[in-house]
């Protein structure tokens, strides 16, 4: 059952070179969405033996219909626009970078499924519970919102926050209808509370980082309080933004865990903790007996690997703060939140996922 899971993972998978020519090509026109289509089949074929090879009990397609983690949520949903912004990177060839992103410019009505194109394909093929993931609604509180546009649609960002909820919502319980057994948030927006810098931009755009984070919660909550699961599971991944090996925050937990942790109604929490820049495992002092909390002890940033030994070191350490039975251990995030995928290899992902699945049996014998 994917709730009792010791050996997970986020989610993105590093995009074979073949798939990443083929989306090239359909971009300028020069392939069909059928022969693209018949392309990404064959690589989430591959990536789903690839999984069950090195031991994996839960399967992604890679989100390698996707062109980054956050579907395509603006082309599915009616009342985003497009806006120009600018991304403050840290790590390799960090610093500013010019992006784009969709500010709610009108209602948000689904237009169609988030990814009605993406689950039915793995739920056949892979050999055991499949996970698809989504982006949290609470990423669209401050990113979507601009004075004097949003404001003549919603109310507050709380009213925007909750249309998108409902919206997320309908497509959990679409995901489960279609057999998915595991379904996770994403949600980098927390990383902006744990990180000072970021915490100065939200004040600069009239957010009180400590009213925020409980707004923030609210929104996210309203996706899945009281979602009839039926077994299946529900994940919130807290990101700390992964582009290119790049990272946008740094900081511990300290400020989220609280409200977070104990409000959130999540059967696992997949956190980063690949870094000094994550803090200590203290905050997890906060998570409720029924949840599990996700290590994210293996860098998806860096091709070395880690040592098996420092791995089990550190859950032991996590252990002081939450017993063993409620620790698992997973990569810090996806290979490839965007399809240009960090600086490593494919065969430097693949042995990271088994090394995953190694300590994971060492630890708890699963």
């Amino acid at each position: 059952m994917p709730g009792m899971l010791r050996a997970d993972h986020v989610g993105s998978l590093l995009r074979p070179a073949a798939l990443l020519e083929a989306r090239a090509a359909f971009s300028r026109g020069a392939l069909s969405a059928d022969v693209l289509r018949q392309q990404e089949d064959a690589a989430i074929l591959e990536a789903l033996r690839r999984q069950g090879d090195v031991g994996l009990e839960t399967f992604t397609d890679g989100e390698f219909r996707r062109g980054s983690w956050i579907t395509d949520m603006a082309e599915a949903v009616e009342g985003f626009a497009p806006q120009s912004r600018t991304m403050q990177w840290k790590g390799p060839s960090g610093g500013e970078e010019a992006s784009t992103s969709s500010i709610v410019a009108g209602r948000l009505r689904a237009r169609r499924r988030l990814t009605g194109h993406e689950a039915a394909f793995a739920v056949r093929h892979a050999r055991g519970a499949v996970k698809v993931t989504l982006p949290a609604p609470s990423n669209f509180y401050v990113a979507s919102w601009k004075p004097g546009v949003t404001d003549a649609v919603y109310g507050s960002r709380r009213e925007m926050g909750d249309a998108a909820a409902q919206i997320v919502r309908n497509e959990i319980s679409a995901l489960f209808d279609e057999g998915v057994a595991y379904v996770q948030l994403d949600a980098p927006f927390y990383s902006s509370f744990i990180d000072e810098s970021e915490r100065a931009r939200l004040r600069s755009t009239g957010v009180d980082p400590e009213a925020g984070i409980l707004d923030a919660v609210a929104v996210d909550s309203a996706a899945v309080a009281e979602l009839a699961r039926r077994g299946r599971t529900l994940a919130l991944h807290v990101c700390r933004g992964n582009s290119r090996s790049r990272w946008l925050a740094e900081g511990a937990y300290d400020s989220i865990a609280e409200p977070l942790f104990t409000t959130l109604d999540v059967d696992r929490l997949l956190l980063e903790y690949d870094s000094p820049r994550s803090g200590s495992f203290a905050p997890l002092r906060f998570v409720p007996r029924d949840r599990i909390a996700v290590l994210g002890l293996v860098t998806t940033k860096e091709p070395q690997l880690e040592s098996p030994d420092d791995l089990r070191r550190r859950i032991d350490s996590a252990t002081a703060y939450l017993p063993l039975e409620q620790l698992a251990v997973s990569p810090q995030c996806g290979f490839a939140s965007v399809a240009a995928g960090n600086l490593l290899s494919e065969a430097d992902q693949w042995r990271k996922l088994a090394l995953v699945v190694e300590v994971a049996r060492a630890v708890w014998g699963q």
